[in-house]
This record gives C-alpha cells, sequence and structure tokens, in this order.
C-alpha cells in the first residue's frame, strides 16, 4: 500500500508542478487556449493521443466491449489508430491549422459562425459543447474512480473529488500548455504501463494460448451456434461491433476536444511527425487495452443477479491478477490517460462557452484579462457539474460516453469536415446536422431504440450524409465570402528543400 500512495503522491506533485511552471505561459486567451499555436509534434502528438484515450476506454470500454466481442474487440483498437488518428490527421491536419489561422479562430464555434457567414451558429454550438462535454467528463470521473476504490479502498465520492480537485488545480492555473506537457509524461506512463498490464492478464491464465483456448470453450448469449465466438475474427457480432468502431474512430473527426488539437500546430514537420507518433500512440493504447478486456470473461465472476456490471470487470482483472507494485503502475497508466482527457474537455468547454457564448451574447466588449478570468471560473464550475453525474450511481460510463460522442460527432462531423474542403456548404446544412445529431441521441437516452453506441454511430453517418444532400437544395453562401474563404490554401509559403522540391527550370 505505501508504494501505491508513494507513486500517486509522485505523480500529483509533477502534475500540480507542471502547472503552476506553465502559468508564465498562460498571460493571455492565445496562450491559455492554443499554446500561443506554437507546439510541436511530440507534444502535440500525445496531446492528441491522451485526450483520445482515458479510463473510459480502459475500464468501460474495454470491460463491455471485451466481454461482448472477445478477442474481435481489438478491431475498435485498430479502427482508433488507422481512422481516429491516422485518418483524421491527414484529412484534417494541414486544413484546419490554416483555416482556422485565417479565421483567427480559437474554437470550433468560431470557426462555424466565420465559416457559414453566421454569428447565432457561434452561440448555439458553444451550448451544445459544454452541455454534451459534461457526460464526457463523468465518465471519466467514474471509470477512474472505481479503479481508485479498488486499490486504496476509499469511498468512491471521495475519489472523484480528489480528482476533480487535482485536474482543476492544474488546468486553471497553466491553461493548454501545462495540460499539452502533463500529456506528453502521461503518454509515455501509458505506453509502458498498457504493455506490462497486457503481459500479466495473459500469463494470469498460462500464457497466450493457453487464455486462448480458455476463452475459446466459453459459449456466446448472442451466437450460441458459433463455436469458440470470443476468439473469432469477427466476433459474435459484427454488426454492433462496426457500430462501436464507427463511433469511437469516425467521431473524433467531430470532436472539438480533438480537433482543437490541429489549431496549436508549430509547422508543417509538426504535422508528419504528429501523424506517424498519434497512429502509432493509438494503436498500442487502444489495441492493448481492448485485447486485454477481451479476457474479461476469465476472471470475472457475473452477480447473482445473472447479468454483468461492465464497469467492475477490469478492476476486477486487474485485482485478481496483478501484483500490489502493478497496481500502482496501473494507477498511474490510468491517472495519466484521464487527466489529460479531463484537461481537454476542461480548456474546450470552458473557453468555448466563454468566447463564443458569454462574449458574443451578453459581454461583447469582455477584456482579454476579464476573458481568462471567466475560462478559469468557467473550468471549476464544469469540474463541478462532471462531479455531480459522475455520483450518480445510475449511470454507466459506456452510456454516458456514447451519448456525449454520439451528440458532438454527429452534429459536427458533417459540417466541419465540408467546411474544410467544399465550397458548396451551406449554412442551412449545418443547421440540420445539429438538429438531427443531438435529436438521434437525445431521442435514443430517453425513449431507447438500440443502443447507446449504434444510436451514436447512426449520427455520426448521418451527418456526413445529410449535410451535402442538404447543401445541394438550400442557398449557397455569396461567391466573395467563399473567395476569401478559400484563399488561405493558395497563399504562398516559402519551405526548406527538405520539405518542398523546386521545379526543375528548362
Amino acid at each position: 500500500m505505501f508504494e501505491k500512495i508513494l507513486m500517486i503522491a509522485l505523480f500529483f506533485a509533477v502534475t500540480v508542478g507542471i502547472g503552476v511552471y506553465c502559468r508564465r505561459h498562460a498571460g493571455n486567451v492565445g496562450d491559455f487556449v492554443l499554446g500561443g499555436r506554437n507546439v510541436g509534434p511530440w507534444v502535440t502528438a500525445f496531446a492528441y493521443g491522451t485526450s483520445y484515450f482515458s479510463s473510459v476506454v480502459f475500464v468501460g470500454y474495454a470491460g463491455q466491449f471485451g466481454w461482448n466481442f472477445g478477442v474481435a474487440s481489438t478491431w475498435i483498437g485498430i479502427g482508433n489508430a488507422l481512422i481516429g488518428s491516422l485518418l483524421a490527421w491527414v484529412v484534417l491536419g494541414r486544413r484546419t491549422r490554416v483555416m482556422t489561422k485565417h479565421f483567427e479562430s480559437a474554437t470550433m464555434p468560431d470557426f462555424f459562425a466565420k465559416r457559414y457567414c453566421c454569428p447565432a451558429l457561434r452561440t448555439v454550438a458553444s451550448v451544445i459543447i459544454f452541455v454534451f462535454l459534461v457526460p464526457y467528463s463523468a465518465s471519466v470521473y467514474k471509470g477512474l474512480s472505481g479503479l481508485f476504490s479498488m486499490a486504496f479502498g476509499i469511498d468512491f465520492t471521495w475519489c472523484v473529488l480528489g480528482i476533480a480537485l487535482l485536474t482543476g488545480i492544474y488546468v486553471v492555473v497553466g491553461g493548454y500548455m501545462a495540460a499539452a506537457l502533463n500529456d506528453l509524461v502521461q503518454g509515455i506512463i501509458m505506453l509502458g504501463g498498457i504493455c506490462l498490464v497486457v503481459v500479466f492478464i495473459l500469463n494470469g491464465q498460462g500464457g497466450f494460448s493457453s487464455a486462448f483456448a480458455r476463452l475459446s470453450v466459453i459459449p456466446s448469449e448472442t451466437a450460441p451456434a458459433l463455436n469458440g465466438a470470443f476468439v473469432s475474427f469477427f466476433g459474435p457480432d459484427p454488426l454492433a461491433l462496426l457500430g462501436v468502431v464507427i463511433l469511437t474512430s469516425l467521431g473524433t473527426m467531430g470532436l472539438p476536444q480533438m480537433v482543437h488539437k490541429f489549431y496549436t500546430i508549430k509547422n508543417e514537420k509538426s504535422i508528419h511527425a504528429g501523424t506517424i507518433i498519434s497512429t502509432l500512440f493509438a494503436l498500442v493504447i487502444a489495441g492493448g487495452s481492448y485485447f486485454m478486456g477481451a479476457f474479461g470473461r476469465l476472471y470475472y465472476t457475473v452477480p447473482e443477479g445473472g447479468k454483468p456490471v461492465f464497469d467492475n470487470i477490469v478492476p476486477q482483472m486487474l485485482a485478481s491478477s496483478l501484483p500490489d507494485l502493478l497496481i500502482g503502475v496501473v494507477m498511474i497508466l490510468v491517472l495519466s490517460a484521464s487527466m489529460s482527457t479531463l484537461s481537454s474537455l476542461v480548456i474546450t468547454s470552458s473557453s468555448t462557452f466563454t468566447l463564443d457564448f458569454l462574449k458574443g451574447v451578453f459581454m461583447k466588449d469582455m477584456t482579454h484579462k476579464v476573458q481568462l478570468r471567466w475560462i478559469r471560473l468557467l473550468c471549476i464550475f464544469f469540474v463541478a457539474l462532471s462531479v455531480v453525474l459522475a455520483l450518480n450511481p445510475n449511470n454507466l460510463i459506456t452510456s454516458l460516453m456514447s451519448l456525449s460522442w454520439g451528440a458532438l460527432a454527429g452534429a459536427f462531423l458533417g459540417p466541419f469536415i465540408l467546411g474544410l474542403f467544399w465550397r458548396g456548404a451551406t449554412t442551412a446544412s449545418v443547421w440540420v446536422s445539429f438538429a438531427v445529431g443531438i435529436g438521434i441521441c437525445v431521442w435514443n437516452f430517453f425513449f431507447p431504440f438500440t443502443a447507446p453506441t449504434s444510436a451514436g454511430a447512426i449520427a455520426i453517418v448521418a451527418s456526413l450524409v445529410i449535410t451535402p444532400l442538404v447543401s445541394l437544395v438550400t442557398p449557397k453562401l455569396s461567391q466573395p465570402h467563399l473567395d476569401v474563404t478559400f484563399s488561405c490554401y493558395d497563399e504562398k509559403v516559402a519551405a526548406p528543400h527538405k520539405f518542398v522540391l523546386n521545379p526543375i527550370s528548362e
């Protein structure tokens, strides 16, 4: 127990210390929210990856989908790497950085307002972001606090409050750079930790082959005729598996806290390096987490009621297979993943609400000093609101996460991507995408017609389909505005020969 407490205390000290150190780099709104748009490849890539994966993936999703799909759940991690990281960086990285700098936009709602010539989009989008990032944040608190309760025997409520306090301190003090530098440190811890966990989980069942053999004889409730369903290529329910891949991979390109990382990229070199680093990071972290979760049925004992409590599967696996010291390492791993995600959510929601809602509607003459003060106050309010939701025992981690990702990506994905690439995207299509994406997920939350993950996947696909269709039949934006908007891609820039070759003169 002493070793675990010492490790956690050391981690807390480093985290807060980085926050205090970065305070001098957070003296204005641009530095606090964007790090001065001067963040290098390693920090950007790790900030992206650690914001992507948290206790929600390691505890909630790995437990539930490992239980439902077996080894095939590893496809979710592969999708996260190839679609959620590689494709996202290739498609969005450069264009997001260029166009948001062209508009001088620090937030996604401001981008929508300027790209589509509609200030009302800024106000509505800011409210959507603040409202639907709260359940995501709450799901992270639940996953993290559940593990802390298992490892230290501390009441769940005190775990939530303690983690919330730490998040508030280093984000409010240091802003984006504090979060990004902590992400780099935390990402390194995550890479080493997940490898150790997978090795011990397999060794606890006699090694790789023995673990697979034991899992292969367990029958599936959803596909009883399929022998070895939990070690098969696509698992017992391929369609449901596809829905989770879409939600957790394609959905990242519409999440404001993920896209925000591209606003801060320093230069072209950072994009190339960041693409490779973040993809490999996702492959190890997400692939390892879901692969580990696949063996939950070998460790978890179903309660007398006959239904597994998905949020408890991974904690029980770790408690029964890992030595005490390694549990401390896992706590640091999950704490690292979760703190980085929480900091990203807090900064995104509070800055968006301040700059796009309060300043845009109520306090148009707000000075930079007052803006910074409001952002910090809203950071605290956002954390408190998330804690209240996390303390509700009836809210499952995956349900909260799916509602948040599905609603945000379903509302924003189509308008954001098409706004970067296509002149024909219209203002009306953005409003329709907002309504449909949120409508599907909220309706399913109160009147369920499918699983939360499937509803989120439907909303995301709908956004990509509805946005161009509505754009074809609604009034177009003015040609002068479009010319100015897309002129940013035609601007000539100087570059070293190691990046660009000059044409050979005849």
